[in-house]
C-alpha cells in the first residue's frame, strides 16, 4: 500500500526552479510539432546541427547507377556510417533489413525517366505509404525554371499539407535542368521558393561564388547535393566549404558510392561535416582508412 501519510512530505515541486523552455537546435523548425522535430532530429545530429545523408534513389529516373547495380552488395556495408539513407520504396523493401537503425528519406515524387523531360514528375508515393514505411521525411524534386515548373512545385506543396497532417518533414530538391544556370542568384531563388512554400529543409547544389548567400537567405536548413562524381580532395574540399558557408550537411551518393574507397570516404566526410575536419586533414583521413582496406 502507499504510504498516503508520507506522500505530501515526498512529493518535490521545485517552485522556485521555473521551468526551461528549451528552443528546437534546427535553423527555422521551433514552432515545428514534436513528431516532426523527433523527425528532424534523428536526420540531423543535435550535437553538431549537420547530416551527413548517402543518395542512393538515382535508379528511380536513371536505372542501375555505376555503384548502385546491387545494393545489397555496394551500399549495405558502409550504409550504417551515414546519419541517413534517402532511397525509394522499392529499394527500401526489397534489400534494406527492418533492423536497419538509422533514418529514412523516402523519394516519393517520379514519373519520368532519363530518356523523356525530367520535370514532368508527379507524386509516385502517396502519404499513407510513408507513414507505413516509418520514414522521418519525404523528398520531391522541385524543378524551378523546367518546363514543369509549376507543377512540380505543386507536388512539393501538397506533400508538404500531408506531412504537416501526420508529422512527417518534406525535403525539396532543387534540379538543375540542362538549360538552368548553375550561380547563387538561381539558387536563391530556387531554395527561396521551396521555403517560402513550407518545404521543411532543402537540398542543392554548390557553388564556389557566394554560396553564403544561398544559405542565408534560405529560411530553413539546406543541405548540399554531392552531384557528379569528382576527385576525393575535391569532394571533400567542396563538402567543407559549403558547410563553412552556412550548408547544414551533404547529400551525398556518387562521391561515396563511385569512390575508390566508399567506407573511408563517408569517414573522412562525417570528419568534415561533424567535427569541422579541414579537407587535407580528412583526405589523409581518407588515405589512410583506404590503405587499411578497412572492411567494418
Amino acid at each position: 500500500m502507499p504510504d498516503i501519510d508520507g506522500l505530501k512530505e515526498a512529493k518535490q515541486f521545485y517552485a522556485d526552479t521555473p521551468q526551461k523552455t528549451e528552443g528546437f537546435f534546427l535553423k527555422g523548425s521551433n514552432s515545428l510539432d514534436w513528431g516532426m522535430k523527433n523527425r528532424l532530429a534523428r536526420i540531423f545530429n543535435p550535437k553538431s546541427g549537420r547530416t551527413v545523408m548517402l543518395a542512393i534513389d538515382h535508379g528511380y529516373f536513371q536505372g542501375p547507377t555505376t555503384g548502385l547495380e546491387r545494393v545489397d552488395l555496394n551500399i549495405m556495408p558502409f550504409a550504417q556510417y551515414a546519419d541517413t539513407l534517402m532511397l525509394t520504396r522499392g529499394i527500401l523493401r526489397s534489400i534494406i533489413p527492418p533492423s536497419y537503425p538509422k533514418p529514412i528519406v523516402l523519394r516519393v515524387s517520379g514519373g519520368t525517366s532519363i530518356l523523356k523531360e525530367l520535370s514532368n514528375e508527379d507524386i509516385a508515393v502517396g502519404i499513407e505509404e510513408s507513414i507505413r514505411l516509418n520514414v522521418c521525411a519525404m523528398a520531391v524534386q522541385v524543378f524551378i525554371g523546367g518546363e514543369f515548373e509549376k507543377e512540380s512545385i505543386i507536388n512539393m506543396t501538397k506533400m508538404v499539407d500531408m506531412g504537416n497532417r501526420y508529422g512527417i518533414p518534406t525535403l525539396a530538391v532543387t534540379a538543375v535542368g540542362k538549360d538552368m544556370a548553375r550561380d547563387a542568384r538561381y539558387f536563391r531563388l530556387a531554395t527561396r521558393i521551396c521555403a517560402e512554400l513550407g518545404a521543411h529543409y532543402v537540398k542543392t547544389y554548390y557553388v564556389e561564388k557566394d554560396f553564403e548567400t544561398v544559405c542565408a537567405s534560405c529560411p530553413v536548413p539546406i543541405v548540399m547535393a554531392g552531384g557528379k562524381k569528382i576527385p576525393e580532395p575535391d569532394a571533400l574540399t567542396m563538402a567543407y566549404n559549403a558547410v563553412q558557408q552556412g550548408a547544414s550537411g551533404v547529400d551525398m551518393g556518387r562521391n561515396i558510392f563511385q569512390s575508390e574507397s566508399p567506407i573511408a570516404m563517408l569517414k573522412a566526410i562525417r570528419a568534415v561535416v561533424h567535427e569541422n575536419e579541414t579537407p587535407e586533414k580528412a583526405f589523409e583521413l581518407y588515405m589512410t582508412l583506404k590503405n587499411q582496406k578497412i572492411e567494418k
